[in-house]
């Protein structure tokens, strides 16, 4: 369990979309009057185990390293002047090296690359070796991606294991003084779909209304001052919340569980909204 005080880690690697998570990551602890810690890897050779790299290569790597980290701490000051940053010049494979971090940090914030491509190619090994596998929050920014508007989004599902991606939004929405929507996207799989049978399209609404209602009870509890809007809509979750998060500050999933109506493992839900969402994502795990 991190500490009350535990920093906001970020790792950097002088990319753009890297820039971006610093910038957010700085943001972010200022809001939550936390300090930053900026994390540079350095990798090993990587050009074969058995090989040694050239007289010096470590040196540059560390010098090349350190002009990362000193332009990542420059552009989180400038962000939010006054905030207390610190930098780390690790030497490691960065997944292991952010991994340990994340253990002691209140989040962990990574920079995504932009769209288009496979998932793997897309996100980046390191982004999909760390989101939904380390506990806790982490945030995936990419550049250009300050967040279009001003709402907290949250995904909700039926269940169980949403807890802590609600507390990370309403935690969130209450740091911003923004509004907390709530969605909920089902459908019926057509596999279910049976010629003679119509769904009670109707009935299957209203419960997914009151699963998310039972769901956000006890959080508006808890944060009473945080206006949040529920909004239950037939379709699939990737495409409603993708959709909703052009017009997001934040867009937090949880990592993993079952859909709405037990088709759609959250997981994949996950993976496939990080790489199409036009805000920061937030990936939690309990």
């Amino acid at each position: 369990m991190p500490e009350p005080t535990a920093p906001v880690v970020v790792a950097t690697d002088g990319s753009p979309s890297a820039t971006a998570a610093v910038r957010w990551a700085a943001a972010d602890a200022a809001r939550r009057a936390l300090p930053v810690l900026i994390v540079h890897v350095v990798e090993r050779w990587p050009y074969g185990i058995s090989a040694f790299p050239p007289q010096g290569w470590q040196d540059a790597m560390a010098e090349a390293g350190d002009r990362v980290l000193t332009e990542a701490a420059q552009a989180a000051t400038e962000r939010t002047p006054g905030i207390d940053v610190t930098t780390e010049l690790a030497g490691g494979t960065p997944a292991d090296v952010l991994r340990e971090r994340a253990a002691t940090a209140t989040e962990l914030v990574i920079g995504g690359r932009g769209t288009g491509g496979f998932a793997g190619a897309l996100l980046g090994s390191t982004v999909l070796r760390l989101a939904g596998h380390v506990r806790g929050a982490v945030v995936v920014v990419r550049a250009g991606q300050d967040g279009p508007g001003e709402e907290v989004v949250v995904g909700v599902d039926g269940s169980t294991d949403g807890a802590a991606a609600l507390g990370f939004a309403f935690e969130q929405a209450r740091l911003r003084g923004a509004v907390l929507r709530a969605l909920c996207a089902w459908h019926v799989p057509l596999r279910t779909v049976m010629p003679d049978s119509a769904h009670d399209v109707t009935g299957i609404q209203r419960e997914q209304q009151r699963v998310v209602s039972e769901r956000m009870a006890p959080w508006r509890e808890m944060y009473p001052g945080i206006e949040v809007v529920e909004e239950v809509t037939y379709g699939h979750p990737v495409s409603a919340l993708t959709d909703v998060s052009g017009q997001a500050a934040l867009l937090v999933v949880g990592s993993r569980g079952l859909g709405a109506v037990g088709s759609v493992v959250l997981g994949s839900v996950s993976r496939d909204v990080l790489q199409h969402a036009r805000c920061p994502v937030a990936v939690v795990r309990p």
